[in-house]
């Protein structure tokens, strides 16, 4: 009997919980730079769900649903049992990070609120667990350096970025050790109001982008390696970098081009994000460690970050092109994802399906202030925006002109830019730089599927082919369209003589386009115009190469000839190539095998409309040491290798989103 109250009372004592809190942890909470990882690891998740999702947060005290992205807890091998881990490389945004766990149901998806890709975006109202701040070390001085040509052979522009606007300065010297000389800088920044449109002023979009400092390095020799760093003292100092300066007596030119990648993300975020910049980036790096002391630099025409009002994905960008940029001059042009807005100040009646909202509100503001190209070309945007910069400009860089204009600006004959791209035509010293090359965004010819730009084509044919000509540019560069096509020399859809068979050439512009970086949204090629529905693409007579590969374009030119080869980024090889003497006449090649490639990789002939027309001679790049393949990258391969392991926007799960394509992504 006396065990019945002992029995009593057992039973009514509290008991402990059947199931603990779920934990989240993070390690390390301090960081060195940007690209560096930190482990995520959680447990206790009851009834684990393939829906289930980690957010990330910068600023670490945001609103739920203004996360800068998440990953699906399933993308870890252990996720069923409720516990696991996921390693992510964080981009230094100048505010901490934080994370939290939610739970997400089928029941809860709202069709209405979906990503980029049509996917809908994970809901906020069961979280689970947070974890505290992650941040980087302060005094390690700045980050997203960058250089640029000037109007000056002798100088060279070096920029990057600070979480205030304390004074700074560049350092540099002929000897690693001995850089005495220093530059100093001026600083801007934009803000918030600044913007036009959504997201890009919105709270979901906006961060804070930070300082950008702008030094001129001057006196600079000959084709002599320079080192350099910047910072300040009381703030830290960057890395020792290096450049090569240009040498305006030089016989050789060398360039690397191309046109919309982007950059990668290790996360899902609110846009589509270009996991094959990675591979661009990395290539085009062996490419520059085999050239040793040789000058050369980069081209990249137009959409340049697609951050399209997210602003940390600029940031992201400048992580991921450092170890490239801040070696040779990053030179761009203005593609319609960093300007592009309803107000926006030239909008001609016939450009209502040319121009939309594909700067995501941005109106050309981070593009303009992030950069500085040569000369003072500027247009006003109406609005509290500062003026668009770095619209249209030139320089020679060895035996070349090359020339960058605006296709989302007025170009039409008796505009600013008009005037200027026929001055610096008819101007060009011919005996210096017997090759022009013209570059732009939107693309004057292609036999892609687009017509939505059709009438920007035919004011680009009406006003600007004639200057070409006339002034017998070389190489017409463009974007936008993300495949590699080259033409045959063009005028008015007409294949001039290339004197392959000894009649005299004619030296008409060949174009091509080369907006195959990274974004991965893929046209089709034009149908049959009777058969507009059946998948049988047609390749012109006019149209000599198509492909859809990754990679870039590489120029070398010397006084007697000018060669441009494609470059694929899944082996790094050449595909295709052409080359141009200076007497004008177009010899067109490239590797056999890599005929046999695109045949395979993207096919031919009438079903895609895919790859070379005719045989070509073998390509003459014995410049490019054949091992570079394997050179060590530098301070590239620790972020390359971290993202390459972490990009994978698939999680293990079957729940995982699809990206569907669109037409918007141009």
């Amino acid at each position: 009997m006396k065990m019945i109250p002992l029995l009593i009372l057992l039973f009514l004592a509290p008991t402990p919980s059947l199931s603990a809190p779920t934990t989240l942890t993070v390690t390390p909470k301090t960081l060195t730079k940007s690209g560096d990882t930190v482990s995520i690891q959680w447990s206790n998740v009851p009834s684990p769900s393939k829906l289930d999702w980690l957010g990330i947060y910068s600023p670490p005290d945001s609103r739920h649903d203004h996360f800068i992205g998440y990953k699906f807890l399933s993308e870890s091998p252990t996720w069923a049992s409720g516990s696991g881990s996921i390693s992510i490389p964080l981009t230094n945004l100048r505010s901490s990070y934080s994370f939290r766990i939610f739970r997400w149901a089928d029941s809860e998806i709202n069709p209405k609120k979906q990503d980029h890709d049509h996917n809908p975006l994970p809901g906020t109202a069961h979280l689970l667990a947070s974890a505290g701040s992650v941040g980087f070390e302060t005094g390690r001085g700045p980050e997203q350096v960058h250089l640029a040509f000037t109007e000056d052979a002798s100088e060279m522009r070096v920029m990057f970025l600070a979480e205030d606007g304390e004074k700074r300065y560049a350092k540099y010297g002929e000897k690693k050790d001995q850089m005495g000389h220093v530059a100093a800088t001026i600083v801007e920044r934009y803000e918030r109001d600044q913007m036009c449109d959504k997201p890009a002023n919105s709270s979901i979009g906006w961060r804070d982008p930070g300082w950008i400092f702008d030094a001129v390095i001057k006196g600079l020799k000959k084709g002599v390696r320079y080192y350099y760093k910047v910072g300040s003292d009381s703030k830290g100092w960057s890395e020792t970098h290096s450049f090569v300066s240009r040498n305006e007596d030089s016989n050789e030119t060398i360039a690397f081009l191309f046109g919309d990648m982007g950059a990668a993300t290790p996360y899902t975020t609110f846009e589509r994000t270009q996991d094959e910049s990675i591979s661009t980036m990395k290539w085009i790096l062996r490419d520059i460690e085999a050239l040793g002391d040789k000058p050369a630099f980069v081209s990249h025409i137009g959409d340049i970050s697609y951050a399209r009002g997210y602003s940390w994905l600029w940031d992201e960008f400048f992580a991921l092109i450092e170890p490239v940029a801040s070696r040779v001059a990053y030179h761009v042009c203005i593609g319609n994802h960093e300007y592009d807005w309803p107000l926006q100040p030239w909008k001609p009646d016939w450009s209502y399906t040319v121009y939309g909202t594909d700067g995501g509100g941005e109106c050309g503001v981070p593009y303009s202030l992030k950069f500085h190209m040569p000369g003072n070309s500027l247009e006003p945007t109406g609005t509290r925006a500062p003026a668009t910069r770095n619209l249209y400009y030139s320089f020679d860089m060895g035996v070349v002109h090359f020339v960058y204009i605006s296709t989302e600006t007025n170009f039409l004959r008796g505009s600013n830019q008009y005037n200027f791209i026929k001055h610096d035509l008819k101007s060009v010293d011919r005996k210096k730089t017997p090759f022009v090359v013209v570059q732009g965004h939107r693309p004057m010819y292609t036999t892609s599927n687009e017509n939505r730009d059709a009438p920007l084509r035919n004011r680009m044919l009406e006003h600007l082919e004639p200057l070409f000509v006339e002034n017998n540019v070389t190489l017409a560069l463009w974007g936008h369209v993300h495949r590699y096509e080259r033409f045959c020399p063009l005028n008015n859809f007409t294949c001039g003589s290339m004197g392959m068979d000894g009649e005299h050439s004619e030296a008409f512009p060949v174009h091509i386009v080369i907006g195959m970086a990274g974004q991965d949204w893929q046209p089709i090629w034009q149908p049959r115009p009777d058969h507009p529905d059946d998948p049988v693409f047609p390749q012109p007579m006019r149209s000599l190469y198509r492909g859809g590969e990754f990679g870039y374009t590489r120029l070398v030119a010397t006084k007697e000839k000018l060669t441009l080869s494609y470059v694929g980024n899944h082996d790094g090889e050449v595909h295709d190539m052409v080359e141009i003497p200076a007497s004008g006449q177009v010899l067109s090649g490239d590797v056999a095998a890599s005929v046999k490639e695109s045949e395979t990789t993207s096919g031919s002939g009438s079903g895609s409309g895919s790859g070379p027309r005719g045989e070509f001679s073998k390509s003459t790049f014995s410049w490019f040491v054949q091992g570079a393949s394997i050179l060590v990258l530098g301070a590239f391969v620790g972020y390359v290798i971290g993202y390459i392991s972490h990009t994978k926007k698939a999680a293990t799960s079957g729940r995982s989103w699809t990206p569907v394509k669109t037409n918007e992504d141009a």
